[in-house]
């Protein structure tokens, strides 16, 4: 198993690449609208893993895991929270197969779905939950633990001390914001990019940014929110394939890989220190990412 951490790779190359989206293209391989992604890790083991292998097939430096709403909380709503170890820990040993010492495996953590302050669930329930995934994410040979997706910081606050308390990886961590009407981002809960830089540095995330929401040119101008506020913390990006819209009845990411490529440089110039894909993404994007990447640092240096 590969022991070079994140951080430790980032001290000898500047720009780093993570994987793209996992259900997209599980959608393209037969999973089925209410189906868990999670339950595949054990009922479709294969195909899980040919997605795993196809980004460590591009050269990039870490991938996820399946184990996005793997969360005890969060399968408990279609009846899978006794699974919940199994299929966390199933879900690291399959990324774990294909990165082998090729690359980082990061184990990806989502929201639980619930409200603290609406007393949806208590914050020991939540913690206990949290630390019960990622323990199983770091059994299965998981490098690293990704909380990605958050929007709340008391969730991503319990979230990173779970992790830092229960496991030895280190902890990236990244929220979803959007445009406000005074042109700035704030997630949904109304934090702004340095407000969760300060509370998850403090709980001990060691990387942080910005996944979902947008496509990438939206991500430049977080990326500078995050270095006004600490122009050294390594910033992780994971960019949708622009923002979806619904034809025929299906949901599509309209960006394509070029598309999303074009504004890597811009990106880099920002300050990002590790770029990937979000929803919509797939193999090709990140290729076009890290080709024009390439490109552009064999023109400015």
């Amino acid at each position: 198993m590969r022991t070079t951490g994140i951080q430790e790779l980032l001290k000898s190359r500047s720009l780093l690449f993570c994987d793209g989206a996992w259900g997209t293209i599980f959608q393209f391989a037969g999973l089925k609208p209410g189906e868990s992604c999670e339950l595949w890790n054990r009922d479709q083991r294969k195909k899980v893993l040919e997605v795993a292998q196809s980004y460590v097939d591009l050269g990039v430096d870490m991938i996820e895991t399946n184990s996005f709403r793997g969360n005890g909380i969060t399968l408990a709503g279609i009846g899978l929270e006794n699974d919940a170890v199994e299929l966390n820990r199933l879900a690291a040993e399959i990324s774990r197969e294909a990165a082998g010492d090729k690359c980082l495996v990061l184990g990806s953590v989502g929201p639980t779905g619930k409200i603290l302050m609406m007393g949806d669930v208590s914050e020991n329930e939540m913690y206990d939950t949290f630390a019960e995934q990622v323990h199983a994410l770091e059994q299965g040979g998981a490098d690293a633990i990704c909380i990605e997706t958050m929007s709340a910081l008391d969730e991503a606050e319990l979230a990173v001390k779970a992790a830092v308390e229960n496991t030895d990886l280190e902890v990236v961590c990244t929220f979803t914001f959007v445009k406000t009407m005074s042109g700035d981002y704030k997630t949904v809960m109304g934090i702004t990019p340095a407000q969760m830089a300060e509370k998850l540095l403090s709980a001990g995330a060691s990387i942080i940014g910005t996944n979902c929401g947008y496509g990438m040119e939206a991500m430049i101008p977080i990326v500078k929110a995050f270095r006004d506020f600490d122009s050294n913390i390594p910033l992780l990006v994971q960019a949708n394939a622009g923002i979806p819209k619904i034809e025929d009845g299906k949901t599509v990411f309209p960006e394509t890989p070029d598309e999303m490529a074009g504004h890597v440089p811009d990106l880099i110039d920002a300050g990002v220190s590790i770029i990937g894909g979000c929803c919509g993404t797939t193999p090709d994007h990140i290729t076009a990412i890290m080709n024009k990447a390439k490109v552009y640092h064999t023109a400015n240096s």
